[in-house]
């Protein structure tokens, strides 16, 4: 099984954006020793926990800083963006650093309207988002009838992140689909199954190409992996009771809170989901999943503000599979 990375540049408690970027193309180095497949960073927009908003930017960092690894984005929201200019700016990606680019796609335009306003967008632009990805894949072809200079003649590797229709617009494409674990199982696997009937082969794939994301915590102890995801968890409570984002926090902190039912009810469904354990635990939980899936590939999202016990599940993690 294929392992790779998402890191969305979350930031801590007491520590600045700045540091948080930096952490990314650090831990970047880091998960390449591992062995790590991919390394993709995220695009996101007036979120004060996140510190990734410019992915092409932040990923000719990380491609800067490391030698092996796959670098590319979880994703870029073409929505967001001229196809053209997302063509020029992989182009340049993928000529200062040959063979190593990804191309992630998503279609969201911002959580909030004053995100989406500041953006020039609506909720009606992610409707053009399959007439976007045609417009993008004729620069890589060299078909459009403008040059993207120096895109032009490079088929990178483009996956498509799947929320709804995003597994048809994948395999309308013949493009590999990235779909989230933590959605609901029988929601993923039907999309999925859609998928697969509806691809159509293409340069960038001849068979349908599936990569499961999903956060998996891998700790010596089920209490210990169950602690790495409770400050992200913790973290999406905020969001969903107060509509904010806040940084990460240490479980502690988290741990002492007096709770409110409402609070303790999503901080419970924030928890679900995840596949997290030991070793042994992790692997025959994540077997089973990828096999439900046919998954050819795991995408790993996993957050936490405690970086050994992040480093530590990801070594873990990776010692399982390589």
């Amino acid at each position: 099984m294929r392992l790779s990375v998402l890191d969305r540049s979350r930031t801590r408690v007491g520590r600045t954006h700045a540091e948080a970027l930096r952490d990314t193309v650090e831990f970047a180095r880091r998960v390449e020793a591992l062995g790590y497949h991919r390394f993709w960073v995220s695009e996101h927009h007036g979120v004060p926990g996140v510190a990734g908003s410019a992915p092409t930017v932040l990923a000719a960092a990380v491609a800067a800083a490391t030698t092996s690894i796959r670098v590319g984005t979880g994703g870029v929201m073409l929505p967001n963006h001229q196809p053209l200019v997302v063509a020029e700016q992989f182009g340049v990606l993928d000529s200062l650093f040959p063979g190593r680019i990804d191309v992630g796609l998503g279609r969201s335009v911002g959580f909030t309207d004053g995100v989406r306003k500041a953006l020039g967008r609506d909720r009606q632009d992610a409707e053009a988002f399959d007439a976007q990805l045609a417009e993008l894949l004729t620069y890589f072809t060299d078909t459009a009838r403008i040059r993207a200079y120096p895109a032009q003649g490079r088929v990178l590797p483009t996956f498509v992140l799947a929320t709804g229709e995003g597994a048809h617009t994948a395999a309308r494409h013949g493009l590999p689909l990235v779909i989230g674990a933590f959605r609901g199982e029988d929601a993923m696997l039907a999309a999925i199954a859609s998928y697969r009937a509806g691809f159509r082969p293409s340069p960038w794939a001849e068979r349908p190409h599936v990569v499961l994301s999903t956060t998996v915590a891998v700790a010596d102890t089920t209490e210990e992996a169950w602690r790495v995801l409770v400050p992200e968890a913790w973290s999406m409570t905020v969001a969903r009771t107060r509509g904010e984002f806040p940084p990460l926090e240490p479980v502690e902190a988290t741990l002492a809170r007096t709770l409110t039912d409402r609070e303790r009810r999503y901080l419970d469904e924030s928890l679900r989901g995840h596949v997290h354990g030991t070793p042994d635990e992790v692997a025959k939980a994540l077997d089973a999943l990828t096999a439900r899936a046919g998954a050819d590939e795991v995408l790993v999202t996993t957050s936490t503000p405690d970086r050994t016990a992040l480093l530590r599940s990801y070594a873990l993690l990776a010692d399982l599979y390589h």
